[in-house]
């Protein structure tokens, strides 16, 4: 029942994207900081 709500209403899918794109916000950000640290780092050599 919550699984099929969740799904096929409109709402239950804009929650599934939510979800979906802060994972992978969490996933991208560190890679981001991460290569513009290292960037900066050298640049700085």
């Amino acid at each position: 029942m919550a699984w099929d709500l969740l799904f096929t209403s409109d709402y239950g899918l804009f929650s599934v994207f939510v979800i979906v794109f802060i994972i992978g916000m969490a996933i991208w950000f560190p890679y981001f900081f991460k290569k513009k640290m290292r960037e900066d780092e050298q640049a700085r050599r």
